[in-house]
């Protein structure tokens, strides 16, 4: 995962310039940068270079926006993923990599910028059902890319024979909480150790030669 964001969207399935594009690109950049609370539409007109009119045609309420924006930022991330995991044969190290990419840090912030979305995202799902199925939405691609990697390792006989979806939740909801101790710099939470505890968790699970070197 390297930018999600403005700079990501120049290729893959974003590269057309179009407005909506543009709004997208210039909503995930804008919500990174001041979080909901304190994005304006305006403001997001602005940096897309359109009218605040044509925002609103596209995106009737600020939360569809952060929902689409995030959803952005996702695709374009899937799409850099897509690319650098076809180029691993080995199942094991095509999850690593994943492992990785998630927590890779981005621009200055010490996680992709995209997790910042998600905050956004979670803290007003909180009180909102209907953004609470998107959260629900959006996880679940996580997940089930992840275990779909965990069911190639089990068919070609890499991993064990645990199960991939209880799996993928471990993962998931480990990741969450690491991504925000590595955002709050707490309880010594750094890109390597992240991505060292989620490495243990897949050797525990999937067994200790799951990478292919034991």
């Amino acid at each position: 995962m390297t930018t999600h964001t403005a700079a990501a969207a120049d290729d893959g399935a974003y590269a057309a310039d179009t407005p909506q594009r543009r709004i997208l690109a210039a909503a995930a950049a804008v919500l990174v940068e001041r979080g909901f609370p304190d994005t304006r539409v305006a403001d997001v007109a602005k940096q897309a270079g359109v009218s605040t009119g044509l925002v609103m045609y596209y995106f009737t309420s600020r939360y569809q926006l952060l929902t689409r924006a995030l959803r952005f930022a996702e695709d374009v991330f899937y799409d850099d993923a897509r690319r650098r995991l076809d180029a691993l044969g080995h199942p094991g190290r095509r999850l690593a990599e994943l492992i990785h990419l998630a927590f890779a840090p981005e621009n200055g912030l010490p996680v992709p910028s995209s997790w910042l979305l998600w905050f956004d995202l979670w803290q007003q799902a909180v009180r909102h059902g209907k953004l609470r199925a998107e959260c629900e939405e959006l996880d679940r691609r996580w997940r089930d890319t992840i275990a779909d990697i965990v069911r190639e390792g089990q068919a070609a006989g890499y991993f064990r024979p645990v199960d991939a979806d209880e799996f993928a939740a471990m993962l998931s909801t480990m990741s969450d909480g690491l991504a925000v101790g590595l955002v709050l710099e707490g309880a010594g939470i750094g890109h390597e150790r992240a991505t060292a505890l989620c490495m243990r968790l897949c050797a525990h699970e999937l067994g200790a030669g799951w990478l292919g070197e034991a």
